[in-house]
């Protein structure tokens, strides 16, 4: 019996993820998201074409492959039938091997104006959510009023209207003004369009192919330090990110889990609010934002940018049992005289090697300081042609996480991926 190979993000998110599957794809014959929304888009490069995926597994542009939504999933109808569209425009026909799973919960019109109205609320303090309405989607399904996609096959009309009674009974309490009717129209032809595809209980899908000796990858959204129990808390997303969420957000067993492959960028960003130790706020944050075009695929915000938190990362490789790494953006580096590796944090006096229940309170980053390797890295095809200093800087980062880096990103195509011996 095969295992599901599980890929997933290090760090606050928007490491790459999407450029990876679809690299590694052709070593797959089922791709399948398990956990997050709309609020995360997976963007790819290749052939001279850019896209984002928003809901859609990033396996999808490999020709035979199948894609599967599953349940730990929250998917909104509308957007959806936007980005579905959008890649049949382009030529990638969906229908016959995109599944979505019966128990991915929907986000209805009104999640949406419950996302603002909450977030209003808290005042200065913000979380920085996208708006989408995810956060009141996975607060529906814990408090067990949510709807799911199987639903749109039985009874819908009554469900759905209960649901947005409900949800106009919430926001006459927080006095939230808003159109349901100029975002309705749009969400329920999206419940249509649903209909088209292979509306399927997944898990038996994923487990049957498991059986039949097929490969699967299971691509996560964001990245382990949003995790709702493991990541900053508050300043979270609200679905497991972590490896574990693989299990629960697609069906399998803990013993069914094979390779888990951790991308990180080999600095770091984060978008919206949040504690971010190694922020930094100078020419040189602004010198990364700007080359690495650091700004969100799905929101436009944006990101913060500072260097890379080791502290961190070494919590999210043992948090998820990361036994490949996936290095990505290299080649922003490449024009530093000095690379800095925050290797713990300094926390009212005392230095700190564990990643720590708060950092709101504050963590000063305790940096060690690596030459740069001033080597233009985007046209380079093996590891052979790597400057000294970024190997390394490769062999320092493999040494402090006791994790090898397999792959090491050097530009946005797909092209530009080196698989190293490690992998």
């Amino acid at each position: 019996m095969e295992k599901v190979d599980v890929l997933l993000g290090l760090q606050w998110g928007d490491e790459g993820k999407g450029k990876v599957v679809d690299v590694l794809t052709p070593k797959y014959e089922l791709v399948c998201r398990f956990q997050g929304g709309p609020n995360a888009g997976h963007t790819l490069e290749f052939e001279n074409q850019k896209f984002v995926l928003r809901s859609i597994p990033s396996g999808i542009f490999q020709g035979d492959k199948i894609n599967i939504i599953g349940n730990g999933v929250v998917l909104d109808p509308a957007l959806f039938k936007a980005e579905a569209e959008a890649l049949e425009a382009a030529g990638h026909k969906l229908t016959d091997r995109l599944y979505i799973s019966k128990k991915a919960h929907l986000i209805l019109p009104t999640h949406r104006f419950l996302d603002a109205a909450y977030e209003s609320a808290k005042g200065s303090g913000k979380i920085g959510t996208t708006g989408k309405g995810i956060g009141p989607t996975y607060t529906d399904k814990v408090s067990r009023n949510g709807l799911r996609v199987g639903d749109i096959l039985h009874n819908f009309e009554e469900k759905y209207r209960n649901a947005i009674d409900r949800h106009k009974r919430i926001l006459a309490s927080y006095q939230f003004e808003y159109d349901l009717p100029a975002i309705e129209k749009e969400w329920l032809e999206g419940i249509e369009y649903l209909k088209k595809f292979h509306i399927v209980d997944s898990e038996h899908v994923i487990n049957k192919s498991l059986r039949a000796g097929k490969k699967i990858l299971a691509e996560g959204a964001q990245g382990t330090m949003l995790d709702v129990d493991f990541g900053s808390y508050p300043f979270v997303t609200s679905s497991n990110t972590i490896c574990a969420g693989a299990c629960t957000g697609l069906g399998v067993a803990p013993r069914n889990i094979g390779n888990v492959f951790g991308i990180f960028k080999a600095y770091c960003t984060r978008v919206g609010a949040g504690p971010f130790p190694t922020e930094l706020f100078d020419e040189t944050g602004d010198k990364m934002c700007e080359i690495g075009h650091e700004f969100g695929s799905v929101t436009g915000r944006r990101r913060r940018c500072g260097w890379i938190d080791l502290v961190a990362l070494k919590y999210a490789v043992m948090i998820n049992g990361v036994n490949k790494l996936i290095m990505m953006k290299s080649d922003v580096l490449d024009t530093f005289d000095t690379i800095k590796a925050c290797v713990a944090y300094r926390i009212e006096g005392e230095t700190v090697t564990d990643f720590p229940f708060d950092l709101t309170d504050g963590a000063e980053p305790v940096y060690k300081e690596l030459p740069g390797w001033k080597t233009d890295m985007t046209k380079m095809s093996s590891e052979a042609e790597f400057p000294k200093a970024f190997t390394d800087y490769v062999k320092f980062l493999e040494d402090y996480l006791e994790t090898p880096v397999a792959i090491v990103s050097v530009g946005p195509d797909r092209e530009q991926t080196i698989v190293r011996s490690s992998f």
